[in-house]
C-alpha cells in the first residue's frame, strides 16, 4: 500500500470557482478552503486570479490559516503567439507560489479567447512558438524551484490526441494527466498513462460521463452546455478506469498529488450542501482505490 490516501488535494472550480466570465454563481474563498479541509483534503491549488489574495504573503496565509498547503495553480497563458510574451504573466504568477511552497505550475496553451467552446488551428510558425515558450517558461519555473506541466484541455490549443503527440514529441515538459479533458479532447487517458508514464508530472483526477464527452466531440452540444447538464461524475460514477490510471502511476512511483476536480457550473447557491457532497463522494472512491494499490 502506498502513502496515496495522504495526497489527495482538491480544486476550487469542484465548488464552481471558474476564471471563464459569466460561468456561474461562485462561492468565496472562506467557504471553499474550510470545506475542503472538513473533507480531509490536504493541500489545494490555487483557482482563478482574484480566488485568493493577489499579494503572496496573504495568498499563503490564507491557505496555511485553514490548514491547508499549495500545490500550485492552473495558469492559462497564450503560447501560440510570435507577438506575446508570456514570460512576464508567469513570472508573476510564481511569485505566489514560491510564497506559498507550492510546486507545480499548470499551464495550459490558451486560445486567447474566453471560454472554452471553440479554438483556432495553429500553422506551423504556431507549434514551434508554443514549444519555445513551453521550453522558456519550464526554465524559468524550475529557476524558482516550481515544476512546469502541461495541460491538455477542451476548448485550448493542445486538446485532442494529435496534439498531445505533437507536445510530448516536441518538447520536454511534463505533462498534467487530465483524466476529465484528455476522454472529452478524444483521447483515452488510460493508454496515455500506460505509454507515457514518465512524463506524468501531474494528476487532474475527474471522472466523466462518456455519453455527454461524445457529444461535445461530434459538436452536438458545447463543452459548457455539457458541464451544465452534469457530464462531470463524482469519482467512481462516471465511465473512465481511475483504479488502472492510479494503479499504473504508483506502481511506476509516481509521489505527486492527485487533485480532485470535477468541473461545476452552478447557476445559484445551492439550498442544500452543494458541491462538496460530490467531493466527499470522489474521496470516498480514491480511498477505496488506494486501498488496492
Amino acid at each position: 500500500m502506498t502513502d496515496l490516501a495522504l495526497r489527495i488535494a482538491g480544486a476550487p472550480i469542484s465548488w464552481g470557482v471558474c476564471e471563464v466570465p459569466g460561468w456561474g454563481w461562485q462561492y468565496d474563498a472562506q467557504t471553499v478552503l474550510t470545506e475542503m479541509r472538513d473533507a480531509g483534503i490536504a493541500a489545494t491549488e490555487f483557482g482563478p486570479d482574484g480566488f485568493l489574495p493577489d499579494d503572496p504573503a496573504e495568498k499563503a496565509k490564507t491557505l496555511a490559516d485553514r490548514g491547508l498547503r499549495a500545490v500550485g495553480g492552473f495558469v492559462p497563458v497564450v503560447l501560440h503567439d510570435p507577438s506575446h510574451d508570456p514570460a512576464p504573466e508567469v513570472a508573476t504568477a510564481l511569485e505566489g507560489f514560491v510564497a506559498a511552497g507550492a510546486t507545480t505550475l499548470v499551464l495550459a496553451a490558451a486560445t486567447g479567447q474566453d471560454g472554452y467552446d471553440g479554438r483556432p488551428v495553429l500553422d506551423a510558425t504556431g507549434w514551434s512558438t508554443l514549444f519555445a515558450n513551453l521550453d522558456k517558461l519550464s526554465a524559468l519555473a524550475a529557476d524558482r524551484g516550481v515544476l512546469a506541466t502541461i495541460h491538455p484541455h477542451v476548448g485550448t490549443m493542445v486538446e485532442n490526441a494529435d496534439d498531445v503527440d505533437r507536445v510530448l514529441a516536441g518538447s520536454s515538459i511534463g505533462l498534467t494527466l487530465d483524466t476529465g479533458h484528455l476522454l472529452i479532447g478524444g483521447v483515452d487517458p488510460v493508454a496515455l498513462t500506460v505509454r507515457s508514464t514518465a512524463r506524468i508530472k501531474h494528476i487532474h483526477l475527474k471522472d466523466v460521463d462518456a455519453q455527454w464527452a461524445a457529444k461535445v466531440q461530434s459538436g452536438e452540444v458545447t463543452y459548457t452546455d455539457a458541464v451544465r447538464q452534469g457530464m462531470y461524475r463524482p469519482l467512481g460514477a462516471g465511465d473512465i478506469d481511475l483504479a488502472t490510471i492510479v494503479s499504473t502511476l504508483e506502481k511506476a512511483g509516481y509521489d505527486g498529488w492527485y487533485v480532485l476536480e470535477q468541473d461545476t457550473i452552478l447557476p445559484d447557491r445551492p439550498a442544500d450542501e452543494g458541491p462538496v457532497v460530490d467531493v466527499r463522494a470522489s474521496i470516498a472512491h480514491l480511498h477505496e482505490i488506494a486501498g488496492s494499490v
